[in-house]
């Protein structure tokens, strides 16, 4: 584990372990550790998931029917985890090598052969700049032919019964049984997902990806004082929340470059992977920024 640490905050890295983020810790006025992150034990969290962010490469979230035509070729994809699906590419089981550390700064790299015909170079950055996160992450296509890629952060955000969410999307996509996209439907007016003027999150089950995102993002624990501010440019257009219900101690608010099962769809209201040809470089950016009420 690499710690990292500045005035305001502390932050574990852990490089064996998808170079998965740990503890993300706020200092509070009077020196306490404010937890961002939930890493405390949970049902259905477990291995890098038990930590509190992991990093999604080369796709996010599920992708359905065995793999994925792209340009007139069939790539298949095997399953990766304990789901119907292959789900969140394969560097968040991985190790990553460390390339440079300073007290408040770590840079990693990841060489992948896989999974399916992928083959990529990835490089994280995590930074403490104030007590925020910023984090910037590299893939680059090392495969010889043309691919779709996708990127994202998987942070586990804590949550309790004074949980606030504020954020703008265009609209969301209502999920099956077994966790691919349903219906597209507006945000707007809707009463779980219309998250505008700031709310609760939904008390039942939530799995869900809200695109056409602004990219902008503010979580409150109005019982503990503090909120955290995420912005994310493009191509972070889409946002998956998730939390299994108002019980739940954690609430996954994940940037990602494109919607779930993209690889097999084009309807309108779906955000497209990147196809990156040979050499070509995917590169996303994130900032959480927590500060005082």
């Amino acid at each position: 584990m690499i710690l990292l640490r500045d005035d305001r905050a502390r932050l574990e890295v852990h490089p064996d372990v998808g170079a998965a983020i740990g503890r993300y810790d706020f200092e509070a006025a009077n020196g306490d550790p404010l937890p961002i992150f939930q890493t405390a034990p949970a049902p259905g969290r477990r291995g890098p998931f038990a930590l509190g962010l992991n990093l999604l490469i080369p796709f996010s979230n599920r992708i359905s029917g065995g793999g994925f035509w792209h340009e007139g070729v069939f790539h298949p994809l095997e399953r990766n985890a304990a789901d119907r699906y292959p789900i969140h590419g394969n560097a968040f089981t991985m190790p990553w090598t460390v390339r440079e550390a300073a007290p408040d700064t770590v840079s990693l790299t990841l060489a992948s052969e896989g999974p399916g015909a992928f083959r990529y170079d990835a490089e994280i950055r995590y930074r403490l700049i104030d007590g925020a996160l910023s984090m910037r992450l590299t893939v680059v296509n090392r495969a010889a032919i043309r691919l779709p890629f996708g990127a994202g952060f998987h942070p586990w955000f804590v949550r309790d019964s004074e949980t606030r969410l504020t954020m703008t999307a265009r609209g969301y996509w209502t999920e099956t049984d077994d966790h691919l996209p349903g219906e597209y439907r507006p945000t707007v007016g809707d009463d779980r997902f219309d998250f505008a003027d700031g709310r609760a999150p939904p008390a039942t089950f939530v799995n869900n990806a809200l695109t056409g995102w602004d990219g902008r993002a503010t979580i409150t624990w109005l019982d503990r004082g503090i909120a955290v501010e995420i912005s994310a440019p493009p191509p972070l257009t889409t946002v998956i929340l998730y939390s299994p219900s108002a019980a739940a101690d954690f609430i996954c608010v994940e940037p990602v470059s494109h919607s779930v099962d993209a690889h097999n769809r084009s309807a309108p209201g779906t955000t497209a992977p990147q196809a990156l040809a040979a050499g070509d470089e995917l590169v996303i950016e994130t900032t959480i920024r927590p500060f005082t009420l």
